[in-house]
């Protein structure tokens, strides 16, 4: 009996394996067309030389790519601007988050405040930018007016800070709406036990809204890195192909590199930031696994 059962559902099991393949076979066709073969060519670059790649040289391009000046300045200013900036945009959007949970008056102003910058485009939001930061722009004018000196607020090392300003009101919004509805998840009787049982706010954070807003906090932290590799957009319009030095990100290497046709550089430095984003996932993956064994 056991057997004919099987041999009914064996059948059934291959029909819905070879359905689900059907099926996928044009997401793995396209993903094979437009990344996994444009992949292959852009390592096969990466070790060339020449015109159309003619000639194999290794590693050499690596070490070119690895002591240029200019590469060197925009890894350290793509690590100063993640290091800087997603630990900002995450505590802000958790700290807003909690606060918006609160149901505190104005809640929901701040809530249509925080989701305005996600549905404008984004030169909108630079023409903003520039009207407020330039040279003869509103916040200089303020300074003149107080009798201070001003400040060259987008070609000078205060570009960086604006830029890391635009990209946390920009991408703030996300975080707190997606914050929010892992808070709203939350049993609220697990935080009625811990008041009987005396537990503070701070003890109720640490030992309930933490743990159990950890895949929340895991999958916004994702989405912020994304998010950090978009600012290129950002600041390009706000300082053109070669802004100011404070914000020449790797993007900026990438694009020119592009244009002048150095195509094996470019390989190069798309490779290496391919494998940072590449190590730096797969290690918050394995982080978030080892929390939740």
């Amino acid at each position: 009996m056991k057997r004919a059962i099987q041999e009914k559902i064996q059948p059934a099991a291959q029909r819905q394996a070879q359905t689900g393949l059907i099926l996928a076979a044009p997401v793995f066709l396209g993903s094979g067309i437009f990344f996994l073969i444009p992949f292959c060519l852009m390592l096969r670059y990466s070790l060339t030389f020449g015109i159309g790649g003619s000639r194999f040289v290794g590693l050499r391009n690596y070490r070119e790519v690895l002591e240029s000046p200019a590469f060197r300045l925009a890894a350290a200013n793509t690590i100063r601007f993640l290091a800087i900036g997603l630990p900002l945009i995450m505590a802000l959007g958790l700290l807003l988050a909690l606060l918006l949970r609160q149901k505190l008056p104005g809640a929901g102003l701040l809530r249509r405040v925080l989701l305005l910058p996600m549905v404008l485009p984004v030169a909108s939001i630079v023409m903003l930018v520039q009207i407020l930061f330039a040279g003869p722009g509103i916040l200089n004018g303020i300074l003149e007016h107080w009798g201070l000196f001003p400040r060259q607020w987008l070609n000078g090392p205060e570009s960086f800070w604006v830029l890391v300003g635009l990209y946390v009101w920009k991408n703030c919004g996300y975080n707190v709406v997606l914050f929010l509805a892992g808070l709203n998840m939350i049993p609220e009787e697990l935080y009625q036990t811990a008041e009987l049982d005396g537990a503070g706010p701070w003890a109720k954070f640490r030992f309930i809204t933490m743990p159990l807003l950890i895949p929340s906090l895991f999958f916004g932290f994702i989405f912020s890195i994304v998010n950090s590799f978009k600012v290129y957009r950002e600041a390009f319009l706000l300082g053109g192909e070669y802004p100011a030095q404070s914000i020449y990100l790797l993007q900026h290497f990438l694009n020119n590199n592009f244009r002048n046709l150095n195509y094996q550089r470019l390989s190069v430095a798309a490779i290496i930031l391919f494998s940072v984003i590449f190590l730096l996932v797969g290690l918050l993956l394995w982080a978030q696994r080892k929390t939740e064994a």
